[in-house]
């Protein structure tokens, strides 16, 4: 069973809507709520539990990704369904504080709705009602466990939604994933702006760590260095033009290999991304707020667990899509979990100048291994290197070949 074509071939671009881009503001609330929520918890039972909040999470607001690349929000009724799915976020943001405290059923009935809505968006796009029916309940089904879990609380809470987060790994091999012909450029595009927003937590972490603090040239430091590591990990996803070469990547590939693909980099692989930078604010927050005392284990490790996670997911997708070298980021992310030793020996701003200064090299090198090969920062590119388009008539190839039959 599979569903019908969706996209209608055309060779103009899909780019995110305002409305997307609002939507996307709600979601870095989201990330907000989960760093707060790591910072107060910051223990293994702490971090599991921000696991399973961010995974059932990110599944369902990445498929609201999925259906914005399929029925775009051009009219009034599909933004009012995209606001009621708007909606829905916000109170599930409100409810990730008091998740495990009471708060679960808020939590499971809010992702019922969002579900629900989600379901009915391709619904209203003309799909047969039979493949709506079997993906949109296997969705209900995770929402259920989500429901009872937070009915339940503690411990079985945490088991059903653990429960709730294995199923999304099955799903994709327990249905045909939908057939649609995915927009390359739109999809890669919005997955862009969700990790930019990201980092953005990371700035708001820094803020929220100096609070009413004196502005000391240590605390100063401190909190550029922590928008230096940020940058460095801008650099890491969107340096040479990496994300023009993703669409690339993805739009010669055929419609299920798209799909497939997407699944794999766009929401697995995006998912670790954002457990990343919640870790990395995480550590942040305490570092910025006392910069020049050591910092204690769990937060040393959150920042640069944090930093290290971000670049080995980061080698994993650029090796997924062949966009380039990946050894250097590699070994970056031992020599970021390597300087934790000063964070707690030495003080917090000695390991974020050290996190600063290997980003710094690391990306350095990159370039200049990229001018030695004569292939830029991405030199060893393979297939995705093949795009060597810029700008929008690289946009409007990509978008050509992604609806190609």
């Amino acid at each position: 069973m599979t569903y019908q074509q969706l996209a209608q071939p055309g060779d103009g671009e899909l780019r995110a809507s305002p409305l997307e881009l609002f939507f996307d503001l709600v979601f870095v609330f989201v990330v907000t709520q989960l760093t707060a929520s790591l910072a107060h918890h910051l223990t293994p039972g702490g971090l599991a539990r921000v696991l399973v909040m961010l995974a059932v999470i990110w599944w369902m607001y990445d498929a609201y990704i999925w259906v914005a690349n399929a029925v775009p929000p051009s009219t009034h009724p599909r933004r009012g369904l995209m606001l009621l799915g708007m909606g829905c976020f916000l109170v599930i943001a409100l409810s990730v504080p008091r998740a495990f405290d009471g708060g679960g059923e808020v939590f499971g009935w809010a992702y019922l709705v969002a579900v629900a809505v989600h379901t009915g968006m391709f619904a209203t796009a003309g799909v047969r009602l039979g493949a709506v029916a079997r993906m949109g309940g296997l969705n209900l089904i995770g929402s259920a466990l989500v429901i009872t879990g937070g009915r339940l609380g503690g411990g079985p809470e945490l088991v059903l939604w653990t429960g709730a987060f294995a199923l999304q790994f099955a799903i994709p091999h327990l249905v045909d994933l939908p057939r649609f012909q995915l927009r390359a450029d739109h999809f890669v595009e919005r997955h862009g702006l969700i990790v930019i927003i990201a980092f953005g937590e990371s700035v708001i972490a820094t803020g929220v760590g100096i609070g009413d603090s004196a502005l000391t040239p240590a605390l100063i430091g401190t909190a550029l260095l922590t928008l230096a590591v940020c940058v460095g990990l801008w650099w890491a996803y969107f340096g040479a033009d990496d994300e023009e070469r993703a669409v690339h990547a993805m739009a010669r590939l055929d419609d299920a290999g798209r799909n497939l693909m997407a699944i794999k980099v766009y929401n697995l692989g995006h998912y670790a991304l954002l457990l990343s930078v919640i870790l990395f604010a995480t550590g942040a927050k305490t570092a910025t707020a006392h910069p020049l005392e050591p910092l204690h284990l769990p937060e040393a490790l959150a920042l640069a667990g944090g930093v290290a996670l971000f670049l080995l997911a980061n080698a994993g997708i650029r090796r997924t899509l062949a966009l380039g070298p990946r050894t250097l980021r590699l070994l970056a992310a031992v020599l970021v979990l390597a300087a934790s030793r000063l964070g707690t020996g030495s003080s917090a701003l000695a390991q974020i100048a050290a996190t600063a200064a290997v980003l710094g090299l690391t990306f350095a090198a990159e370039e200049r291994y990229g001018a030695v090969t004569g292939g830029g920062a991405g030199g060893e590119g393979g297939a995705a290197g093949e795009g060597g388009q810029d700008g929008p008539r690289a946009r409007s190839a990509a978008s050509s070949a992604s609806v190609a039959p």
